[in-house]
């Protein structure tokens, strides 16, 4: 691994960077940041999807043809940029080690990028990029320039990432899955944040954290990160967050926060202020829990409260965080990225206590490694409860891709502990299924990291009544 604190010395030093892996979410999004900031970047990919696919092609940045080049790897770059789409023995990178070329990681070179900077960082299972949204958002309303990276893209944002010589501050979401494929520390441990935020911690990533035991060590990593004299926000309702934090030696400032007071209308949601009730776009225990972490980490950034709450109103969710997709008179539909059991029993909770007159259709594809794992499967117990109608929806390939044993419908409803769980397994009949409906007074709740089997979600906007 590179010395991250002996490089980025001055602007000069890295100019020609080739990215390995350019078409992910992240890495093309830190493509178009250092193009941006003047960089000549370079990349490879075998695959490339959309939306990335036409954001590089638009900034001249899209490969000329799928695939590993090692003859795009010479002594003239500077630095590359490894992705965790690569493998251990992709042909380009084992170029760049023959060649000895400086590799990084995405978090390895967003530090290198930072090191000077006030740099924010937000953890937690759960939370994260809409806690860095909204805090992007506050600061975005009231014109603070700041350096940033977030895992969603915002409304109002060119890009997921933005990169800068002068700002003096950088706000970065923490993740906790793996650096790249021959890094194998967590993202958030490299940041070293001044001030940091950590929302909750639930099981998740089983395929690389097998023990909860294991999964909670890398968070005690990152409190103990924190840089001497920094401050952790801390959610003090989540008793392992408040466990850990407070047991930390680390020489840091420990600052709770909790959910704040609010109350559900007619379909709207009232969050409590100074000044009395204040309506906001956002809904769910969950999120009211990440504003009030997001406002404690505007504050320490010098916004004060009441600007927090001006702007805060105007802030509708990250993409893919709860996002409303089709809406009827008597009738809504809303997608969001959960996939783990708490952010499942969280997002169904949430809906069903801001519509609790309609009835709840919550639809969820099992679609990740953990999700198919017999034994993590049963930490979804109970998670689709508030719902009025609970429907799985899985594809035996997928787990066959993963190259997992089979997993059963049996299992699955064995796992949920609800009898009347409806279980697809087949494309086709789950679409079906949703189109034949009838969604007068109903809320449509769909959750997956995958596509729900290619689902067309503008038909959608035509099923709701």
């Amino acid at each position: 691994m590179p010395n991250v604190m002996a490089i980025f010395t001055s602007e000069l030093i890295l100019m020609n960077i080739h990215f390995i892996a350019i078409g992910g979410s992240a890495m093309h999004n830190l493509a178009l940041a250092l193009q941006h900031k003047g960089y000549k970047i370079t990349g490879s990919d075998d695959v490339i999807f959309e939306p990335s696919k036409s954001r590089l092609a638009a900034k001249g940045l899209l490969p000329e043809a799928f695939g590993w080049y090692p003859e795009k790897i010479h002594a003239n770059l500077d630095a590359i940029v490894l992705g965790m789409h690569a493998k251990a023995d992709n042909p380009e990178l084992l170029k760049a080690q023959q060649l000895g070329l400086t590799i990084y990681s995405y978090p390895e070179f967003l530090y290198a990028q930072a090191k000077d900077k006030t740099r924010v960082v937000i953890g937690g299972s759960h939370g994260k990029t809409t806690i860095t949204s909204m805090i992007l958002h506050v600061l975005n309303y009231h014109k603070v320039d700041v350096d940033y990276m977030v895992g969603a893209q915002l409304e109002g944002f060119d890009r997921m990432v933005h990169l800068t010589e002068e700002n003096d501050f950088i706000v970065l979401e923490g993740d906790e899955y793996l650096s790249s494929p021959i890094d194998r520390r967590p993202k958030f441990h490299l940041y070293q944040p001044n001030i940091a935020l950590l929302s909750g911690i639930a099981w998740d990533h089983i395929n690389v954290f097998p023990t909860f035991e294991n999964y909670v060590e890398q968070f005690r990593i990152f409190v103990d990160s924190i840089m001497n004299g920094g401050s952790i926000t801390y959610n003090e309702e989540d008793p392992e967050v408040k466990r850990m934090v407070e047991a930390s030696e680390n020489s840091i400032r420990k600052l709770p926060y909790t959910t704040p007071e609010y109350k559900v209308l007619d379909g709207e949601t009232f969050l409590e202020t100074p000044e009395g009730p204040m309506p906001i776009e956002v809904f769910g225990e969950h999120n009211l829990s990440n504003l009030s972490g997001a406002k404690w980490i505007c504050q320490h950034m010098g916004v004060d409260e009441e600007d927090f709450y001006e702007a805060i109103a105007t802030f509708k969710g990250a993409s893919k965080r709860l996002e409303k997709i089709a809406e009827g008179k008597s009738s809504v539909a809303y997608k969001d990225f959960a996939h783990s059991p708490s952010k499942v029993a969280a997002t169904t909770r949430a809906v069903k206590e801001q519509y609790p007159n309609r009835k709840l259709v919550a639809c969820l594809e099992l679609h990740t490694y953990s999700s198919f794992n017999p034994e993590f499967l049963k930490e979804y117990k109970g998670a689709l409860d508030p719902a009025d109608e609970a429907v799985i929806f899985y594809l035996p390939e997928s787990v066959a891709i993963k190259k997992l044993a089979a997993v059963t419908p049996s299992q699955i409803a064995e796992a949920f502990k609800r009898e009347d769980l409806i279980i697809f397994t087949e494309a086709n009949s789950f679409h079906n299924y949703l189109e034949e409906k009838d969604y007068s007074e109903t809320t449509l709740l769909l959750m997956s990291s995958g596509n729900y089997g290619g689902l067309d979600l503008e038909k959608l906007k035509g099923w709701m009544i």
